[in-house]
Protein backbone atom coordinates (compact mmCIF):
# COMPACT_ATOMS: atom_id res chain seq x y z
CA UNK A 1 0.00 0.00 0.00
CA UNK A 2 1.41 3.46 -1.49
CA UNK A 3 0.44 7.07 -0.39
CA UNK A 4 0.90 7.62 3.27
CA UNK A 5 3.04 10.13 3.10
CA UNK A 6 2.62 14.02 2.29
CA UNK A 7 3.91 16.95 1.66
CA UNK A 8 7.28 18.05 -0.52
CA UNK A 9 9.79 19.01 2.16
CA UNK A 10 7.71 18.87 5.68
CA UNK A 11 6.43 15.09 4.77
CA UNK A 12 4.21 13.54 7.34
CA UNK A 13 3.92 9.58 6.94
CA UNK A 14 0.77 8.47 9.45
CA UNK A 15 0.53 4.70 10.18
CA UNK A 16 -2.04 2.81 12.19
CA UNK A 17 -5.50 1.05 12.65
CA UNK A 18 -8.37 1.44 14.23
CA UNK A 19 -7.93 -1.46 16.19
CA UNK A 20 -4.17 -2.04 16.18
CA UNK A 21 -1.87 -1.53 19.05
CA UNK A 22 -1.39 2.05 17.94
CA UNK A 23 -1.52 4.79 15.45
CA UNK A 24 0.60 7.95 14.96
CA UNK A 25 2.48 9.94 12.51
CA UNK A 26 6.41 10.75 11.75
CA UNK A 27 7.45 14.35 11.05
CA UNK A 28 10.33 14.71 8.65
CA UNK A 29 11.71 17.93 7.73
CA UNK A 30 10.81 19.92 10.32
CA UNK A 31 13.65 22.51 10.93
CA UNK A 32 15.75 22.78 14.09
CA UNK A 33 15.06 24.87 16.89
CA UNK A 34 10.95 24.98 16.94
CA UNK A 35 9.76 25.03 20.89
CA UNK A 36 7.83 21.81 20.88
CA UNK A 37 6.48 19.91 23.86
CA UNK A 38 3.90 17.07 24.29
CA UNK A 39 1.42 19.20 25.26
CA UNK A 40 1.62 20.94 22.04
CA UNK A 41 0.31 18.32 20.56
CA UNK A 42 -1.90 17.22 23.30
CA UNK A 43 -3.99 20.08 23.11
CA UNK A 44 -4.69 19.34 19.45
CA UNK A 45 -5.35 15.54 20.19
CA UNK A 46 -7.97 16.76 23.02
CA UNK A 47 -9.81 18.23 20.45
CA UNK A 48 -10.89 15.32 17.92
CA UNK A 49 -10.61 13.03 20.81
CA UNK A 50 -13.92 10.34 21.17
CA UNK A 51 -16.04 10.62 23.75
CA UNK A 52 -16.13 13.78 24.67
CA UNK A 53 -19.77 14.34 24.79
CA UNK A 54 -23.33 12.82 23.84
CA UNK A 55 -22.62 13.92 20.12
CA UNK A 56 -19.61 11.96 19.46
CA UNK A 57 -18.34 7.96 19.21
CA UNK A 58 -19.20 5.97 23.19
CA UNK A 59 -15.39 4.97 22.60
CA UNK A 60 -13.25 5.63 25.76
CA UNK A 61 -9.86 6.69 24.42
CA UNK A 62 -7.53 9.18 26.18
CA UNK A 63 -5.46 9.60 23.26
CA UNK A 64 -2.39 10.15 25.47
CA UNK A 65 0.78 10.78 22.73
CA UNK A 66 3.82 9.47 23.36
CA UNK A 67 6.46 11.15 21.62
CA UNK A 68 9.25 8.94 20.42
CA UNK A 69 11.92 10.96 18.77
CA UNK A 70 12.78 14.65 17.28
CA UNK A 71 12.94 16.57 20.44
CA UNK A 72 15.52 17.47 22.96
CA UNK A 73 14.99 20.12 25.51
CA UNK A 74 11.72 21.43 24.53
CA UNK A 75 12.80 22.20 20.39
CA UNK A 76 12.94 20.13 17.69
CA UNK A 77 16.56 18.67 17.07
CA UNK A 78 15.94 18.60 12.88
CA UNK A 79 15.82 15.13 12.81
CA UNK A 80 12.02 12.70 12.16
CA UNK A 81 9.74 12.95 15.07
CA UNK A 82 7.34 10.39 15.49
CA UNK A 83 4.70 10.55 18.16
CA UNK A 84 1.97 7.51 18.70
CA UNK A 85 -1.39 6.81 20.51
CA UNK A 86 -1.97 3.41 21.77
CA UNK A 87 -5.64 2.29 21.33
CA UNK A 88 -6.89 1.30 24.52
CA UNK A 89 -10.92 0.60 23.95
CA UNK A 90 -11.35 -0.73 21.01
CA UNK A 91 -14.15 -3.81 20.41
CA UNK A 92 -13.10 -5.91 17.87
CA UNK A 93 -15.38 -8.50 18.48
CA UNK A 94 -18.27 -6.11 17.52
CA UNK A 95 -17.15 -6.36 13.73
CA UNK A 96 -16.89 -10.07 13.53
CA UNK A 97 -20.47 -10.11 11.53
CA UNK A 98 -18.69 -8.13 8.96
CA UNK A 99 -15.99 -10.13 7.95
CA UNK A 100 -17.39 -10.86 4.34
CA UNK A 101 -20.13 -7.71 4.17
CA UNK A 102 -18.90 -5.22 2.89
CA UNK A 103 -20.84 -2.21 4.79
CA UNK A 104 -23.18 0.22 2.51
CA UNK A 105 -21.17 3.85 2.51
CA UNK A 106 -17.79 2.53 3.80
CA UNK A 107 -14.85 1.52 1.60
CA UNK A 108 -14.53 -1.97 2.82
CA UNK A 109 -15.59 -3.22 -0.72
CA UNK A 110 -12.61 -1.08 -2.21
CA UNK A 111 -10.39 -1.96 0.25
CA UNK A 112 -10.99 -5.94 0.18
CA UNK A 113 -10.93 -5.81 -3.87
CA UNK A 114 -7.62 -4.02 -4.18
CA UNK A 115 -5.99 -5.47 -1.02
CA UNK A 116 -7.55 -8.68 -0.35
CA UNK A 117 -5.45 -8.83 3.01
CA UNK A 118 -8.01 -6.05 4.52
CA UNK A 119 -8.28 -5.50 8.47
CA UNK A 120 -12.25 -5.02 8.49
CA UNK A 121 -12.32 -4.17 12.66
CA UNK A 122 -13.76 -0.54 12.75
CA UNK A 123 -12.79 0.14 8.69
CA UNK A 124 -8.66 -0.86 9.73
CA UNK A 125 -6.15 2.03 7.89
CA UNK A 126 -9.48 3.16 6.30
CA UNK A 127 -10.98 4.34 10.07
CA UNK A 128 -11.19 8.15 10.96
CA UNK A 129 -9.18 7.15 13.42
CA UNK A 130 -6.56 7.31 11.56
CA UNK A 131 -6.72 11.00 11.32
CA UNK A 132 -4.87 11.44 14.68
CA UNK A 133 -1.61 11.16 12.60
CA UNK A 134 -3.25 14.24 10.46
CA UNK A 135 -4.04 15.87 14.08
CA UNK A 136 0.19 15.02 15.21
CA UNK A 137 1.41 16.51 11.88
CA UNK A 138 -1.32 19.43 11.70
CA UNK A 139 -0.04 20.66 15.79
CA UNK A 140 3.76 20.56 14.41
CA UNK A 141 2.81 22.64 11.26
CA UNK A 142 0.72 24.97 13.51
CA UNK A 143 3.79 25.40 16.02
CA UNK A 144 5.75 26.34 12.59
CA UNK A 145 3.17 28.70 11.46
CA UNK A 146 3.15 30.62 14.42
CA UNK A 147 6.11 31.75 13.85
CA UNK A 148 4.89 33.35 11.13
CA UNK A 149 1.55 34.67 13.14
CA UNK A 150 -0.42 32.69 10.72
CA UNK A 151 -3.69 30.79 12.20
CA UNK A 152 -6.14 27.82 11.18
CA UNK A 153 -9.46 27.79 12.42
CA UNK A 154 -12.21 25.34 11.12
CA UNK A 155 -15.84 25.92 12.15
CA UNK A 156 -19.31 24.31 11.69
CA UNK A 157 -22.08 26.38 9.38
CA UNK A 158 -24.37 23.84 8.70
CA UNK A 159 -25.94 20.65 10.14
CA UNK A 160 -28.31 18.90 7.90
CA UNK A 161 -31.10 21.91 6.83
CA UNK A 162 -29.58 23.80 9.81
CA UNK A 163 -27.05 26.56 8.88
CA UNK A 164 -25.76 29.92 10.94
CA UNK A 165 -26.83 33.07 10.04
CA UNK A 166 -24.46 35.53 11.79
CA UNK A 167 -21.65 37.03 10.63
CA UNK A 168 -19.34 37.16 13.29
CA UNK A 169 -15.33 38.29 13.20
CA UNK A 170 -12.65 36.09 13.28
CA UNK A 171 -12.05 36.10 17.05
CA UNK A 172 -15.78 36.50 17.77
CA UNK A 173 -15.49 32.52 15.54
CA UNK A 174 -12.39 31.29 17.61
CA UNK A 175 -13.70 32.42 21.22
CA UNK A 176 -17.81 30.85 20.35
CA UNK A 177 -16.43 27.64 18.37
CA UNK A 178 -14.95 26.78 22.61
CA UNK A 179 -18.39 27.19 23.71
CA UNK A 180 -20.16 24.35 22.29
CA UNK A 181 -19.84 20.63 21.64
CA UNK A 182 -20.94 21.12 18.14
CA UNK A 183 -18.23 23.76 17.45
CA UNK A 184 -20.29 26.31 15.66
CA UNK A 185 -19.58 29.89 16.39
CA UNK A 186 -23.24 30.98 15.97
CA UNK A 187 -24.23 30.33 19.72
CA UNK A 188 -28.22 29.95 19.26
CA UNK A 189 -27.78 27.56 15.76
CA UNK A 190 -25.60 25.59 17.56
CA UNK A 191 -28.19 24.79 20.17
CA UNK A 192 -30.06 23.43 17.48
CA UNK A 193 -27.81 21.58 15.51
CA UNK A 194 -26.95 19.40 18.84
CA UNK A 195 -30.73 18.85 19.08
CA UNK A 196 -30.73 17.75 15.70
CA UNK A 197 -27.95 15.85 16.29
CA UNK A 198 -29.09 13.82 19.04
CA UNK A 199 -32.36 13.45 17.53
CA UNK A 200 -31.61 11.51 14.72
CA UNK A 201 -28.91 9.69 16.85
CA UNK A 202 -32.26 8.28 19.19
CA UNK A 203 -33.34 7.60 16.19
CA UNK A 204 -30.44 5.35 15.07
CA UNK A 205 -29.59 8.09 11.86
CA UNK A 206 -26.51 10.07 11.16
CA UNK A 207 -26.28 13.41 9.71
CA UNK A 208 -23.19 15.41 7.63
CA UNK A 209 -23.22 19.31 7.34
CA UNK A 210 -20.71 21.91 5.77
CA UNK A 211 -17.42 22.77 7.61
CA UNK A 212 -15.23 26.33 6.83
CA UNK A 213 -11.87 26.81 7.09
CA UNK A 214 -10.14 30.32 7.39
CA UNK A 215 -6.45 30.67 6.92
CA UNK A 216 -5.31 34.21 8.38
CA UNK A 217 -2.38 36.01 7.97
CA UNK A 218 -1.02 34.08 5.12
CA UNK A 219 1.59 35.78 2.74
CA UNK A 220 1.30 37.00 -0.59
CA UNK A 221 2.65 34.39 -3.12
CA UNK A 222 2.12 30.77 -1.89
CA UNK A 223 1.67 28.59 -4.32
CA UNK A 224 2.53 27.62 -8.29
CA UNK A 225 1.29 28.87 -11.25
CA UNK A 226 0.37 25.34 -12.73
CA UNK A 227 0.45 21.82 -10.99
CA UNK A 228 1.49 23.02 -7.33
CA UNK A 229 -1.66 25.33 -6.84
CA UNK A 230 -1.82 26.24 -3.03
CA UNK A 231 -5.93 26.07 -4.11
CA UNK A 232 -5.30 22.64 -5.45
CA UNK A 233 -2.66 21.36 -2.66
CA UNK A 234 -5.74 22.31 0.07
CA UNK A 235 -8.11 20.60 -1.86
CA UNK A 236 -6.45 17.46 -2.31
CA UNK A 237 -5.32 17.46 1.45
CA UNK A 238 -8.88 18.41 2.33
CA UNK A 239 -10.71 16.02 0.03
CA UNK A 240 -8.09 12.80 1.09
CA UNK A 241 -10.02 13.17 4.48
CA UNK A 242 -12.67 10.09 4.04
CA UNK A 243 -15.93 11.67 5.05
CA UNK A 244 -15.39 14.65 2.88
CA UNK A 245 -17.43 14.52 -0.28
CA UNK A 246 -17.17 18.44 -1.51
CA UNK A 247 -14.73 21.15 -1.66
CA UNK A 248 -15.25 25.01 -2.45
CA UNK A 249 -13.33 27.87 -2.30
CA UNK A 250 -14.22 31.51 -1.54
CA UNK A 251 -17.55 31.49 -3.15
CA UNK A 252 -17.02 28.34 -4.38
CA UNK A 253 -20.15 26.99 -6.63
CA UNK A 254 -22.11 30.21 -5.80
CA UNK A 255 -19.53 31.77 -8.73
CA UNK A 256 -20.80 30.30 -11.23
CA UNK A 257 -24.34 31.80 -10.71
CA UNK A 258 -22.25 35.02 -10.72
CA UNK A 259 -20.98 37.83 -13.62
CA UNK A 260 -17.58 38.91 -13.85
CA UNK A 261 -18.78 42.15 -12.50
CA UNK A 262 -19.81 40.53 -9.36
CA UNK A 263 -17.34 38.16 -8.35
CA UNK A 264 -14.36 40.35 -9.28
CA UNK A 265 -12.36 41.85 -5.54
CA UNK A 266 -10.96 45.09 -7.06
CA UNK A 267 -8.13 46.60 -5.31
CA UNK A 268 -6.73 49.61 -3.49
CA UNK A 269 -4.55 50.71 -1.95
CA UNK A 270 -4.40 50.72 2.36
CA UNK A 271 -1.01 52.91 2.44
CA UNK A 272 1.70 50.81 1.03
CA UNK A 273 -0.47 47.79 1.27
CA UNK A 274 -2.61 46.36 -1.66
CA UNK A 275 -5.70 44.97 -0.94
CA UNK A 276 -9.37 43.71 -1.94
CA UNK A 277 -12.39 45.18 -1.17
CA UNK A 278 -13.80 41.69 -1.36
CA UNK A 279 -12.39 38.76 -1.03
CA UNK A 280 -15.11 36.43 -3.38
CA UNK A 281 -11.78 34.54 -4.65
CA UNK A 282 -11.22 33.36 -1.00
CA UNK A 283 -7.71 34.56 -0.84
CA UNK A 284 -6.43 32.86 -3.90
CA UNK A 285 -6.08 33.59 -7.69
CA UNK A 286 -3.59 32.16 -10.48
CA UNK A 287 -3.03 29.62 -8.02
CA UNK A 288 -1.04 31.66 -5.65
CA UNK A 289 -2.18 33.53 -1.96
CA UNK A 290 -3.49 37.06 -2.95
CA UNK A 291 -2.69 37.94 0.86
CA UNK A 292 -6.55 37.93 1.61
CA UNK A 293 -7.68 35.29 4.13
CA UNK A 294 -8.07 32.03 2.60
CA UNK A 295 -11.42 30.68 2.88
CA UNK A 296 -12.24 26.92 2.35
CA UNK A 297 -15.75 24.92 3.06
CA UNK A 298 -15.79 21.43 2.98
CA UNK A 299 -19.07 19.31 2.53
CA UNK A 300 -19.19 16.41 5.33
CA UNK A 301 -21.28 13.14 4.65
CA UNK A 302 -23.56 11.81 6.99
CA UNK A 303 -21.99 8.65 9.37
CA UNK A 304 -22.21 5.86 7.12
CA UNK A 305 -22.47 3.60 10.26
CA UNK A 306 -26.61 3.49 11.12
CA UNK A 307 -28.99 1.10 12.48
CA UNK A 308 -31.09 -1.00 10.91
CA UNK A 309 -30.80 -3.49 8.36
CA UNK A 310 -29.36 -2.89 5.07
CA UNK A 311 -28.60 -5.04 2.26
CA UNK A 312 -25.57 -5.78 0.90
CA UNK A 313 -23.68 -9.44 -0.68
CA UNK A 314 -21.33 -11.84 1.03
CA UNK A 315 -18.12 -11.53 -0.92
CA UNK A 316 -17.49 -15.18 0.44
CA UNK A 317 -20.46 -16.49 -0.73
CA UNK A 318 -21.19 -14.79 -4.41
CA UNK A 319 -24.37 -13.88 -2.47
CA UNK A 320 -26.64 -11.07 -1.86
CA UNK A 321 -27.76 -10.73 1.87
CA UNK A 322 -27.78 -8.32 4.70
CA UNK A 323 -26.10 -6.91 7.42
CA UNK A 324 -26.79 -4.85 10.76
CA UNK A 325 -24.13 -2.87 11.77
CA UNK A 326 -22.73 -2.58 15.48
CA UNK A 327 -20.18 -1.18 17.62
CA UNK A 328 -20.03 3.05 18.83
CA UNK A 329 -19.90 5.77 15.69
CA UNK A 330 -20.37 9.31 15.39
CA UNK A 331 -23.82 10.89 14.73
CA UNK A 332 -21.91 13.38 13.78
CA UNK A 333 -18.59 14.01 11.95
CA UNK A 334 -18.55 17.59 11.72
CA UNK A 335 -17.27 18.52 15.31
CA UNK A 336 -14.41 16.03 15.50
CA UNK A 337 -13.71 16.44 11.63
CA UNK A 338 -12.76 20.70 12.73
CA UNK A 339 -9.97 19.72 13.98
CA UNK A 340 -8.90 17.33 11.24
CA UNK A 341 -9.51 20.18 8.45
CA UNK A 342 -7.42 22.41 10.17
CA UNK A 343 -4.84 19.79 10.57
CA UNK A 344 -4.79 19.14 6.92
CA UNK A 345 -4.66 22.85 5.73
CA UNK A 346 -2.21 23.47 8.33
CA UNK A 347 0.35 20.62 7.43
CA UNK A 348 0.03 22.47 3.40
CA UNK A 349 0.32 25.67 4.16
CA UNK A 350 3.43 25.31 6.72
CA UNK A 351 4.94 23.30 3.75
CA UNK A 352 4.81 25.76 1.25
CA UNK A 353 6.12 28.21 3.47
CA UNK A 354 9.07 26.35 4.04
CA UNK A 355 9.20 25.89 0.28
CA UNK A 356 9.13 29.52 -0.54
CA UNK A 357 11.64 30.44 1.88
CA UNK A 358 9.22 32.29 4.70
CA UNK A 359 10.88 29.14 7.14
CA UNK A 360 14.27 28.37 6.82
CA UNK A 361 14.33 24.71 5.70
CA UNK A 362 16.73 23.13 8.19
CA UNK A 363 17.00 25.72 11.22
CA UNK A 364 14.65 27.93 12.79
CA UNK A 365 16.26 32.10 13.16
Amino acid sequence: MAANTTGEILKITTFGLSHGVALGATVDGCPAGLPLTKEDIQIELNKRRPGTSKITTARDEKDQVEILSGIFNGKTDGTPITAIIRNKDQRSKNYDNLKNKPRPGHGDLCWQEKFGNYDYRGGGRGSGRVTIGHVIGGAISKKLLEQSNITVTAHVTAIHNIKTTKKLTLDEIKENITKNNVRCADLDKAKEMEEEILKLKEEGNSVGGIVEIIIDNVPLGLGQPVFDKIDGDLAKALMNLGAVKGVEVGLGFESALLTGKEMNDEYYLDGDKIQSKTNNSGGILGGMTNGMPIILRIAVKPTPSVNGIQDTVNLLEKEETTIEIEGRHDPCICPRITTVAESACSMVIADHMIRAGFIHPDKLE
